[in-house]
């Protein structure tokens, strides 16, 4: 079994700081670290004992985490969770599928429906109406037991990863998309984007991914289509870079209002290391408006650092600071 990119990042940071780095070897993501000085810590992936287990488990939960976000004073879409009725019946809530349902519509399709408690932007789709909405459900409900409806907002998407007091990352998330020669399919120029994106060490996309086909269909568009030379065409709504979404880096582009605003979210959540999604028009001009997204506790670097050295780099001065944080504490 090849050595998760991540891990090697990580392999080369324990070096730098003469530590002992113990990996299970079935699961090559779950790790032990014994520092010089006789600390040690554990790690599972881009999981880290930096943050608090309060804050990592209530930044899992999108709707915990909104609802304390917006009390906070930041902008946060307007949502509210609903469950499948075992949870329902458990909690005495009456917030079942068909509540949501009709909660969509109070909104005004399109609206985002997305689980309570996954990642790496999973089943997290845009809706355009009730037979949308119901499918989207029954997929969310096979994995897990609510999703949040929420009002879709406009805008560029972006990452900020900060530790502490500092950002660290910045980038620009793009939707997954393909572009277009005159002769080849549309079938055949995703099978071509999945081996780029395999030979760079990033994840595999799930080509029957039922958001691929509905996002074509709302184009007029099929798997067996033909694109013209240079004709741009965006596969799924979310941006999530493990979806097969690209990134921009604007880590030294962000405006010092961006900055400032997620450094305090991520104190605000009691989170050290965290990673803060907002839309909004330009990051790196003053900022005029912006909808925070979510914010993430264990933020997936894998992705990011597959697009180049200097991104590379970026994670593992990341990895570097934060257990020479947990070492030094």
């Amino acid at each position: 079994m090849k050595t998760p990119f991540i891990v090697s990042i990580l392999q080369r940071v324990v070096e730098q700081i003469g530590a002992v780095l113990l990996i299970d070897p079935e699961c090559k993501f779950v790790g032990h670290i014994t520092f010089k000085n006789g600390k040690t810590t554990v790690f599972r992936s881009t999981q880290f004992n930096i943050n608090g287990f309060g804050a990592a488990e209530i930044a899992k939960d999108k709707g915990c985490s909104s609802f304390l976000l917006r009390n906070f004073g930041y902008i946060v879409p307007e949502g509210k969770t609903f469950f499948n009725e075992g949870l329902c019946q458990k909690i005495a809530t009456l917030r079942n599928v068909d509540e949501g349902f009709d909660y969509a519509k109070y909104l005004g399709f399109p609206v985002i429906v997305k689980p309570l408690n996954l990642s790496q932007g999973t089943l997290v789709t845009k809706v355009y109406n009730k037979r949308e909405y119901y499918q989207v459900a029954k997929k969310i409900f096979q994995i897990t037991s609510g999703f949040i409806v929420e009002r879709f907002h406009f805008g560029n998407d972006y990452r900020i990863v900060v530790l502490d007091d500092e950002v660290i990352i910045t980038y620009q998330r793009i939707p997954l998309f393909i572009v277009g020669d005159g002769k080849t399919s549309i079938w055949e120029l995703l099978q071509k984007k999945q081996f780029y994106l395999t030979q760079s060490g990033r994840r595999i996309i799930d080509c029957e991914d039922f958001r691929i086909q509905k996002k074509l269909k709302k184009q007029k568009l099929n798997f067996d289509s033909i694109l013209s030379q240079n004709t741009i065409v965006y596969l799924l709504d979310n941006a999530n870079l493990s979806s097969g979404g690209e990134a921009v880096d604007l880590t030294e582009k962000i405006h010092p209002d961006f900055q400032q605003l997620a450094i305090k979210i991520a104190k605000d959540m009691n989170l050290r290391l965290a990673g803060v999604d907002i839309i909004t028009s330009d990051i790196t001009q003053p900022m005029e408006d912006y909808v925070l997204i979510e914010v993430n506790g264990s933020p997936g670097l894998l992705n990011y650092a597959s697009f180049g050295e200097l991104q590379t780099q970026r994670v593992e001065n990341l990895y570097l600071k934060v257990l020479q944080t947990i070492e030094n504490e």
